[in-house]
């Protein structure tokens, strides 16, 4: 019995479909995985003094820094150096991108029941979602359909909590 073997005209595609994927996308997190010429850039233009590091007082504008500076500070000298601003900031994109990725999630799963329930899919019902905090907001029917429209949302795994901003219509 042979084994079927892949088409010669796919081998070719392959190849050229994983040279052009990005090399980022293999990213594992660190700053000595990534392009740091962005990274670069930011912590030149944020070290006023050009001593090659970083004070408290030079990133306090900085949103990834503003409370987390010692978090940063991995060597606890009261500076960054490039390493460790490259390193922070990646951690807190990531972190970010985790965060709404999860959320994006929720509204997909929730936005998923609503059409699938039979007294809800019909509805003009919107769902946002925001650090697991689920909006809902349109108009319908029934006090019954709000009610329902909130307990799937309640049930839907990640969700902290319901802000139900639904609305009867009015015939």
């Amino acid at each position: 019995m042979k084994i079927s073997t892949i088409p010669k005209i796919s081998i070719p595609a392959i190849a050229l479909a994983l040279t052009s994927i990005s090399p980022h996308v293999f990213a594992i997190g660190t700053a000595n995985d990534i392009d740091q010429s962005a990274y670069v850039s930011a912590f030149k233009s944020l070290d006023k003094d050009n001593d090659g590091t970083l004070t408290k007082g030079e990133v306090k504008k900085e949103k990834h820094f503003s409370k987390s500076f010692a978090a940063a500070d991995k060597d606890h000298n009261g500076t960054l150096d490039q390493l460790e601003y490259t390193d922070h900031r990646i951690q807190a994109e990531q972190k970010i991108a985790k965060r709404v990725v999860s959320d994006s999630v929720i509204t997909s799963k929730i936005k998923a029941k609503l059409l699938g329930d039979e007294g809800l899919k019909s509805l003009k019902v919107s769902v946002e979602t925001h650090q697991g905090i689920v909006l809902l907001s349109g108009f319908v029917a029934t006090e019954d359909q709000i009610k329902l429209a909130e307990k799937v949302a309640l049930e839907t795994e990640g969700v902290k909590s319901v802000k139900n901003s639904l609305v009867l219509k009015k015939d």
